[in-house]
Formats: C-alpha cells, structure tokens, sequence
C-alpha cells in the first residue's frame, strides 16, 4: 500500500431517518420557545444540507406555529478564509426570502466544526443587511472549534476524534436520510 492511501472502517449510523426527523422537531420547538414573539423570523440554510435541513426546519415550525416561515439560501463560497487549504464547490445562488434588516434570521446548517463555515456566513449576511439577531441551528456538532462559534440549536452532540468524519445524507440530496461517522483504519 503506498505511503499515502487510507482505508476506511466501514462508517457506522448515528442517526437513521426517524432521528433526524425527531431531531428537527426538537429544533424547531427550541427556536420557536427562543423567538416566537419575534415579529419576523426567517430560515435562512447553508448549502449543500443546509438548505433542506432548513426547508424541514421551516415546515416543522409552521407545523407548530401553524403560519408561513419564510426560507432561504445563502451561498457563502466567496466568503471563506480557508479556500486555498481546501477544493470548494461550485458557487452557487444566494436567495433571501425577504429583507433581513430587523428580522431574526436562523442559520441552518448540517455539521458545525470549525465554525468556518458559520463564520463565513455572518460575514455574508452583514454585505445583505443588519438582522436583528442571528441565531445557529445544526444538526451535528462534532466540536473541534477554531473559531469561538456556538450553535444556539443543536440536533445532536457528536464528540468525535479530528481524523473521525462525519457525513451527512438527506433524501432531498443523496437519496438517503442518515448521519454516519467514520475513520481511517490506519494511516501509513
């Protein structure tokens, strides 16, 4: 085998797709205990998950509050600090689903880690305008923070090794709603 090739163990289930629906019910009864006097609030997801996690997010509040949450998209490619350590994907659509000014904006995405990603976001939603508050809501932190990001709504706590991924999958996605860890088996 050479120097640089990694196998993988198998990557184990975390969450199947009952949890991860429990666990955005759970998450949308938090942000609304937070902010249900807030005169606008709004999901906003980050892409690639985030933006259905968002959309189930959103359905699931209007499920309780029984009103129209508004959702959007916000691409933060260009507003990353790590571009050059690491390939990103293609750029794509920023979409709000109205003006931000004023308006409590949940930021949803899949895993939070490093807070790069979040941090990335802040900085792109200052360039649309000034909410009133922006609140996080993940469905996996894994920790490992580099930046001082913390999550006001969180699915599920994962401890996890820095050589552990964590992945990810929704039906809308990847034809599969599940969230796998998983690690090398041995590093040459």
């Amino acid at each position: 085998m050479a120097a640089e090739e990694r196998t993988e163990i198998a990557p184990r289930v975390v969450m199947d797709a009952d949890e991860i629906s429990r666990a955005v019910i759970r998450m949308a009864h938090q942000v609304l205990e937070n902010d249900h006097d807030a005169p606008r609030l709004m999901v906003v997801g980050i892409p690639t998950r985030g933006v259905p996690l968002g959309q189930r997010l959103a359905a699931a509040m209007e499920e309780i509050e029984e009103h129209v949450v508004p959702v959007g998209e916000l691409d933060v490619t260009f507003y990353r600090d790590d571009l050059r350590r690491q390939p990103t994907r293609a750029v794509g659509p920023t979409r709000m689903p109205g003006p931000i000014d004023d308006a409590v904006v949940v930021l949803v995405d899949d895993v939070l880690c490093s807070g790069r990603t979040v941090s990335a976001a802040l900085e792109a939603l200052k360039d649309i305008g000034r909410p009133r508050a922006v609140r996080l809501a993940v469905l996996v932190d894994r920790g490992h923070r580099e930046l001082p990001i913390r999550a006001d709504v969180v699915g599920k706590e994962l401890p996890t090794a820095a050589r552990e991924k964590v992945r990810v999958q929704l039906e809308e996605t990847d034809g599969v709603s599940r969230v796998t860890i998983s690690r090398p088996e041995r590093e040459s």
